[in-house]
């Protein structure tokens, strides 16, 4: 199955919705014996692939880490009170080997899902994860040479951030902004043998799905190992570690998605090694932290940058967007990433308002009720953008004006979709402020007839003269956070 060039990817913590599951049906429940009611459940998202995050073999020595430290159990105790060490199955970034664990259905399971997905439309992606290993890994005692390597003074002055498995002492895997993560081994990118057994396993992974999310795959960029590894990683490589692996990958498996979680405006370069796209980190800040302004400059980017970017307003490593925006600006967020061009990632929960946000080593989440007014805007929304103007049409950045003493213009941002049968223009208010502007449509075919305008949320119809949006533009008046999503009709 061959994947549309602006897909929308539905994320889901596998071990905690088969738990969940399980509690519903009063019987344990795998990934083979999940009841078809569900997957067409999933199917009424809308989405091109489902995301099974975690199914890989957890740790048992991650297991152990994870329910020791203590603080990750200031963590457990917010995100779910009355926890028991139980639900802390570890976590799904400790992976001891690229088999799915059999708690969750072993590989038969996932295979059976796989088919279930196909059979209403939808891809299955996976996660890699590059940088590190559990530090229980066959490779730790089989292959140390594959591996950051320190020494006893290393050992003796810094506890935490290396570990001694047998007569070797190897570094804890890392971001080099953030402490270690003492629960995994750090391999070493530029090792040709660690590359050669990276290619097999990704290979392993590409005959079970059909795309692949790439965990903190900038830190396998050949300048940013470097950087942070130094002497201890060797000489550096001809080539880079993605290049030889994507490529490498894609001779026998050449349909394969890969998706990388990128920051540090390290998208393009990533995009260049051959990922089909990336994250994008950047209009997440922006529309947390930043102003309607900062939005449309991350826009102006090239179209073929744009297209290979992944937009989102949450994941299993952000906050739950309903805990970080008021209820009206995240319908006026998740407008705007899901009309713009490129990939779209949705998270399970979201829909509904969910607001914890969930450590990666709990088995179990807290129950939440659900805000049934914000599943039925996300109704709406999953409904609006299934079009082909949306799906495959064309993108372009609108331009919008003010008056003198009226510049409240600033806090919109507009553009439209295009196919072939239809027409749309997206006005977003990114402030907290109500806002007017007019907007310039870029379509000269416009001239010459009325048209009519129908807001897709709220059904209400305008009638306009298609030289006066021309020219000086249509006039539009937003209440805060407000937005129009409009089809023009002749």
């Amino acid at each position: 199955m061959r994947w549309p060039e602006q897909p929308i990817m539905y994320e889901i913590n596998t071990w905690v919705w088969l738990n969940e599951l399980s509690r519903k049906y009063k019987k344990p429940i795998t990934l083979d014996s999940i009841p078809a009611s569900e997957w067409d459940a999933i199917a009424e998202v809308q989405a091109d692939a489902v995301w099974l995050m975690g199914v890989w073999e957890r740790s048992p020595a991650g297991i152990r880490i994870a329910r020791e430290l203590t603080v990750l159990q200031e963590e457990y105790r917010r995100a779910l009170p009355g926890f028991t060490l139980e639900d802390v199955a570890g976590s799904p970034y400790c992976v001891r080997r690229c088999v799915v664990d059999e708690h969750l259905g072993g590989p038969k399971g996932l295979a059976k899902a796989r088919r279930e997905l196909s059979a209403r439309g939808m891809r299955l992606i996976l996660d890699f994860v590059p940088n590190h290993v559990a530090p229980d890994h066959p490779w730790v005692h089989e292959h140390p040479e594959y591996f950051i390597q320190g020494n006893e003074d290393d050992f003796t002055r810094k506890p935490g951030e290396f570990f001694k498995a047998g007569e070797t002492i190897i570094a804890c895997g890392r971001d080099p902004y953030f402490p270690p993560w003492t629960d995994t081994a750090q391999v070493n990118a530029f090792h040709p043998g660690l590359r050669a057994a990276a290619v097999e396993t990704v290979s392993s992974i590409a005959a079970q799905c059909d795309g692949m999310r790439c965990d903190m795959a900038m830190l396998l960029i050949n300048t940013i190992f470097e950087k942070t590894w130094g002497k201890r990683a060797g000489a550096q490589p001809e080539t880079e570690y993605w290049q030889e692996l994507i490529c490498a990958v894609r001779k026998k498996y050449p349909d394969t998605l890969f998706m990388a979680e990128a920051y540090w405006d390290l998208e393009w370069e990533l995009q260049t090694q051959g990922f089909n796209y990336c994250y994008d980190k950047r209009l997440y800040d922006r529309l947390v932290h930043e102003n309607a302004e900062s939005v449309r400059l991350h826009l102006l980017a090239e179209r073929n940058y744009q297209q290979k970017l992944v937009r989102f307003i949450e994941n299993h490593d952000e906050p739950r967007a309903a805990a970080v925006f008021s209820p009206a600006k995240q319908r006026a967020a998740a407008v705007t990433i899901m009309t713009l061009p490129g990939a779209k990632l949705l998270h399970e929960g979201q829909f509904a308002g969910c607001r914890v946000k969930l450590p990666v080593q709990m088995g179990r989440r807290p129950l939440e009720p659900a805000d049934a007014d914000l599943q039925a805007f996300y109704q709406k929304l999953l409904q609006t953008v299934s079009t082909d103007a949306f799906r495959n049409g064309e993108w372009r950045l609108c331009e919008k004006s003010g008056w003198p003493d009226n510049q409240s213009c600033k806090n919109l941002v507009t553009w439209c979709r295009r196919s072939a049968e239809e027409r749309f223009l997206i006005i977003i208010n990114l402030s907290d402020a109500r806002s007017q502007g007019r907007v310039l449509l870029p379509w000269d075919e416009l001239s010459g007839r009325m048209w009519q305008l129908t807001d897709m949320f709220t059904g209400e119809v305008y009638e306009r003269y298609g030289n006066e949006m021309l020219q000086p533009g249509l006039f539009v008046d937003r209440a805060p956070w407000g937005f129009h999503v409009l089809k023009f009709s002749a």
